[in-house]
């Protein structure tokens, strides 16, 4: 099952390393204004799109394979139907302990595989949003 309890959701806003999966550099989208907002309130944030070269002054890597860091949380914001292949490319690596699915997308099927590999899963959640509400 998805993670869905407050005390589950506020255990992985601790976590510090987050890679944005479509993460965009224009402004006014989610997929660019929830990740900036993260990085304000210190999280490390990875931008991951193969379309920017930078977004908010960091280097901007084309895939989650292309990551140097360890990540904590991959962070979603691609349409359901991709879902899939970035849960697989999660999964083959070792450091991803959960995967966030932005409000709006899920993949039911991708998440029962990622909780089968041990790693936790929010799904059609922003994030922002719940930062703000549990600990903002």
């Amino acid at each position: 099952m998805p993670v869905e309890s407050t005390a589950e959701i506020a255990e992985i806003l601790e976590y510090e390393t987050i890679a944005v999966v479509g993460c965009s550099s224009t402004p006014g989208k989610a997929a660019h204004d929830v990740p900036k907002y993260l990085l304000e309130h210190g999280y490390d944030v990875i931008p991951v799109n193969p379309y920017a070269d930078e977004i908010f002054g960091r280097e901007v890597v084309d895939s989650l394979a292309d990551v140097d860091a360890a990540i904590d949380v991959v962070c979603i914001f691609r349409p359901s139907e991709e879902v899939s292949e970035i849960v697989d490319a999660a999964l083959e690596r070792d450091d991803v302990a959960v995967i966030w699915t932005q409000q709006g997308i899920r993949d039911d099927e991708a998440a029962a595989r990622a909780e089968a590999e041990g790693r936790g899963v929010v799904q059609d959640r922003c994030m922002k949003v719940q930062h703000r509400r549990l600990v903002a």
